[in-house]
């Protein structure tokens, strides 16, 4: 998935105005064709319906329904893609430095370093489904949570994901959401608009569906390796449904909108924070393909609206059909499922066997016990480990947590969520999907520190806040 050519951008295009753009025409099918699309992926990724005794997505409840019904075909169909992707990572390397085959494998080649890492992944994906072994390895903790939950939602949410999107963004969706979202993204993210989408799909879909989109994005020109490299780090962001996985784990549900609204605000803080200062700031300004920056606009809410519409329907009079897309977001979504899972599976059971079997995060830990206590935060022994073991599975932290005071679970819940670096999943999908910006090991462990420098003070304040509207009883 690399690439040795590079483009930029030496100047920038000037800003228009709508007086100085030639909208497009409201044709009959190129209008319905967007409208459908929009509905659809509307639909699927956003409309909130009670399912279970909960609240969620249709998105999240297709994802669910196969991983809860259909496990022996979601365990062979992991096994095989992640045993596929190895395989052909290998023959991609071997007819890199032999030229053995006729056959286009580029898609597969990659660096020496992550080679390994699918083949290992290639290794352990039989020992995990026919439960090789010791016991301590398959434990629902370990390896069984490895397997049985991240691997099978990654390795589904990716291929169905892709059909949605694909549909949106192919038929003018992406121009639609990115258009109206400039004035937001550019100022405080130093964005362009078309990076809502992409975080979008993470809070409503999953992470694994974001990163697709910007993948998507990037290969075509859009975005340049800087704005991959915040994308990827800032707005991979844990899902709303998730979210209120976490609220329920910690007897906290009537307090979700409560944490997902600080949660937000985190977000969006240590964005704006995080974009202006290295190593974000120091990634180049280079696209992998011909650039497609956007065209800087001012105007009226209105004109912002015309423009929006006029940039959809143009994409969706030049786009495939919807049968089209969705087929060809679904072959591409397997096909990065196969270039990720092994890697993720690899990565991730060994960063939850360090935490489950080494007191690494404990000792790691025990430094910020006096300044969680001095923040006012109580059961500091708890939740002092807790800031710092999330780097291995976001979920850990709300796990030891599960029993501290209501103001420590609070505090965990909205800190968990808001890290998003952790290395059971979003780590090793990030560096292997985008090992041509480079995204590398050693920035994204100084991006969770640096996230969770920036988000215990503030976490702190909002969980004293809270407390003090009587709350947290």
């Amino acid at each position: 998935m690399s690439t040795e050519n590079t483009w930029t951008v030496d100047t920038e295009p000037s800003v228009r105005s709508i007086e100085d753009i030639d909208l497009n025409e409201y044709s009959t099918r190129p209008v319905a064709k967007f409208v459908v699309a929009f509905a659809v992926g509307a639909f699927f990724f956003l409309l909130p319906i009670p399912w279970e005794g909960q609240i969620t997505v249709p998105f999240d409840i297709a994802v669910s329904y196969v991983t809860d019904n259909f496990p022996d075909a979601v365990g062979v169909y992991s096994l095989a893609i992640i045993v596929a992707g190895g395989v052909l990572t290998t023959l991609a390397e071997l007819d890199v430095r032999r030229g053995w085959f006729d056959v286009d494998l580029s898609y597969y080649e990659i660096s020496v370093g992550f080679w390994f890492l699918r083949v290992v992944g290639t290794i352990l994906a039989p020992v995990m489904f026919f439960k090789l072994g010791p016991e301590w390895l398959h434990s629902n903790g370990t390896g069984g949570f490895m397997w049985g939950t991240l691997v099978y939602s990654v390795g589904v949410i990716i291929p169905i994901g892709a059909v949605f999107i694909t549909i949106f963004v192919e038929l003018g969706g992406l121009e639609f959401v990115g258009t109206l979202a400039r004035p937001l993204m550019k100022p405080l993210f130093k964005l362009p608009g078309r990076a809502a989408l992409d975080s979008l799909a993470s809070w409503v879909g999953s992470y694994s569906v974001g990163l697709y989109v910007t993948r998507n994005v990037f290969e075509r020109g859009g975005y340049d390796k800087r704005e991959v490299f915040t994308i990827a780090t800032c707005f991979s962001t844990v899902s709303i449904g998730f979210v209120g996985v976490v609220a329920v784990t910690l007897d906290m549900l009537a307090l979700f909108p409560i944490i997902f609204a600080a949660y937000f605000v985190c977000v969006v803080v240590c964005g704006a924070i995080l974009v202006r200062i290295p190593p974000i700031s120091s990634i180049p300004r280079e696209y992998v393909a011909e650039p497609d920056p956007e065209v800087p606009f001012q105007g009226s809410g209105l004109d912002y609206f015309r423009f929006a519409v006029s940039e959809a329907v143009g994409k969706a009079e030049e786009g495939e059909t919807f049968f089209e897309a969705a087929r060809r977001g679904f072959v591409d979504g397997l096909r990065l499922t196969s270039l990720i899972l092994g890697t993720i599976l690899a990565v991730g059971l060994a960063a939850v066997l360090l935490s489950a079997y080494t007191p690494t995060f404990d000792v790691l830990g025990t430094p910020l016990v006096p300044v969680v206590a001095a923040l006012g935060i109580p059961s500091a022994e708890t939740v002092a480990p807790a800031t710092i073991v999330g780097i291995t599975e976001m979920y850990v932290p709300v796990l030891i947590a599960k029993n501290a005071a209501p103001m420590a679970r609070f505090f965990v819940a909205v800190l968990a969520v808001s890290q998003l670096i952790f290395f059971s999943s979003v780590g090793p999908m990030i560096m292997d999907m985008f090992s041509d910006v480079p995204i590398r090991f050693r920035d994204l462990l100084l991006l969770f520190a640096m996230r969770t420098v920036i988000l215990v003070p503030l976490v702190a304040a909002m969980t004293h806040l809270v407390a003090a509207l009587g709350l947290l009883q």
